[in-house]
Parts: C-alpha cells; sequence; structure tokens
C-alpha cells in the first residue's frame, strides 16, 4: 500500500501560487477596554502578495526604506550631496555679501 505525498504537495504549492499571484488581505482589531470605555485599539493588517502583484496595486514602501533597499541607500546619499552643495554654494554667497558690506560701510570709528 503505497502513500502519495506528491497529490499534497502540488496543492499546497498551487494554493501558495493563487495566493501570490492575486493576493490575500487579512484585517483584524484588537479594541482593551474597561466598563465599556476603550483604552486601547490596536489595527492589524496583512497582505500577504508576490513583489509584482504589490508593485501593481501601489505598495512600493520598501523600494524606497534605506534600511531594506541599496538603492533606496543610495538616491538618499545622492540627495543629501546636492542639498550640500546648494547650501555650500549659498553659505558663500552669504559671506560674500557680507564681505562686500564690510568694505563699502563708512569707518564709524
Amino acid at each position: 500500500m503505497a502513500v502519495e505525498h506528491h497529490m499534497q504537495s502540488s496543492t499546497i504549492v498551487d494554493v501558495l501560487e493563487k495566493i501570490l499571484d492575486k493576493g490575500v488581505v487579512i484585517a483584524g482589531d484588537i479594541s482593551i477596554g474597561i466598563a465599556d470605555v476603550e483604552l486601547l485599539t490596536i489595527k492589524i493588517r496583512l497582505i500577504v502578495a508576490s513583489i509584482d502583484k504589490a508593485k501593481e496595486i501601489g505598495m512600493d514602501w520598501w523600494e524606497n526604506d534605506p534600511y531594506l533597499s541599496s538603492k533606496a541607500n543610495d538616491n538618499r546619499t545622492k540627495a543629501l550631496e546636492e542639498e550640500n552643495k546648494r547650501l555650500q554654494e549659498r553659505l558663500e554667497a552669504l559671506e560674500g555679501n557680507l564681505s562686500t558690506n564690510r568694505l563699502n560701510a563708512p569707518n564709524s570709528l
């Protein structure tokens, strides 16, 4: 008497494939209260989907999180470098104006 496990594993694989292809949302709320006074509410939302499906529905937060994506970290570094450059140029312009104003000001001594 042979037992076939192939059927069960392919069924699980098929279910998993469908879940990742279509996506599934699990939502729940936990409320803690005393004497009809709500003290704490926790909203839990879980989405299980493939990366392609998540992007299709507009979820791509992991691409912009520097802890999860080296590309996001590189983009952040470039943005900070550009901001630093603009601030340096602005500071130099202000210092130049200050020097010009000191030279053109009459001596009050």
